[in-house]
């Protein structure tokens, strides 16, 4: 089928379900997004296969993945439906006021670290701009960018099929720190790592970057998580149940780094060496928005301020 004519008969709803499918890895959860039935949004992609004259999604028991010419395929269909969808959106807007909503997807320990300044910076150079900040799993974040559901992510590298499409700046490394509330009875010493684990331990949630380092950095001192471990991705939790206990958490180094200036938490002198990860901006390869490049320079201003010196 020459061009021409395949351009006529593929719509902007054949792209959608292939894109959430492509996306989510699975027809139901695709299907759940996009508020359609499993069966719709099957009979949605056979015909796209059939316009297409080819096969783009591997489809079975255990999800679907997009085939080689899938994979060429969306970049295309997810910049074509970002395109409608930010269209559709200005429309909608109220004409003449500069109002605008920027989404910003965050790790939960880099948004502590690095929203705060940001976000006070980003409203003195759009102060009609609104901010939504969503806090998740890096997994979670980049299907949301890809999806179109956040327009920027602090976060981290990923396989190259999740990052096809998007492009990753880094703004630093951090290695895992062990932190303590001052005046708890292993601060100001140089414990094993075995006597650490006597205590209660606070760690990063299950499938977590920091949490894989955590486990692995324990399991080369012949130790497993304690019973009793706290598990979470909620640095605020984290942080206050540290202040006013016994326990020790194992997290990324910059998210203490306040409380530890300050004398609340002290930071042990563990060997952490090999647990550190990159942590920059994710966008979409072909956006080209103002606020999300002025986001990205005010993150790479506090990224490397005080807080790296």
């Amino acid at each position: 089928m020459e061009n021409a004519g395949l351009s006529g008969r593929i719509r902007l709803r054949h792209l959608r379900c292939f894109v959430a499918v492509a996306q989510e890895r699975q027809v139901g959860r695709a299907a759940a997004r996009l508020r359609l039935t499993q069966p719709a949004v099957t009979k949605t992609l056979n015909e796209l296969e059939l316009l297409a004259g080819t096969k783009l999604l591997e489809r079975g028991r255990h999800g679907a993945r997009p085939t080689t010419a899938g994979l060429r395929f969306l970049d295309h269909a997810e910049r074509v439906v970002r395109a409608f969808d930010t269209a559709v959106a200005d429309l909608a807007g109220t004409p003449g006021t500069g109002r605008d909503t920027v989404r910003i997807g965050s790790l939960p320990s880099a948004a502590s670290v690095l929203l705060p300044d940001v976000l006070t910076a980003l409203h003195d150079l759009h102060p009609d701009v609104g901010v939504q900040v969503h806090t998740a799993p890096n997994t979670d974040l980049l299907a949301a960018l890809r999806g179109g559901d956040v327009d920027v992510v602090i976060g981290r590298m990923s396989d190259p099929d999740t990052m096809r499409g998007l492009s990753f700046e880094l703004l630093y490394a951090e290695a895992l720190a062990f932190v303590v509330r001052t005046g708890h009875p292993l601060a100001g010493r140089c414990p094993t790592v075995a006597q650490i684990c006597e205590y209660p331990l606070v760690v990063s949630g299950t499938g977590t970057v920091p949490r894989h380092h955590t486990d692995v950095l324990l399991r080369r001192h012949g130790i497993d998580l304690p019973a009793g471990t706290v598990d979470t991705i909620d640095v605020a939790v984290a942080a206050t149940h540290v202040r006013g206990s016994d326990a020790v958490w194992v997290v990324p180094e910059r998210v203490p780094a306040r409380d530890i200036t300050e004398k609340r938490l002290s930071r042990l002198p563990v060997d952490t060496v090999g647990t550190a990860e990159p942590i920059g901006v994710v966008r979409p390869a072909a956006a080209a928005s103002s606020i999300v490049d002025d986001i990205a320079a005010l993150l790479r201003r506090v990224a490397h301020g005080p807080a790296d010196m």
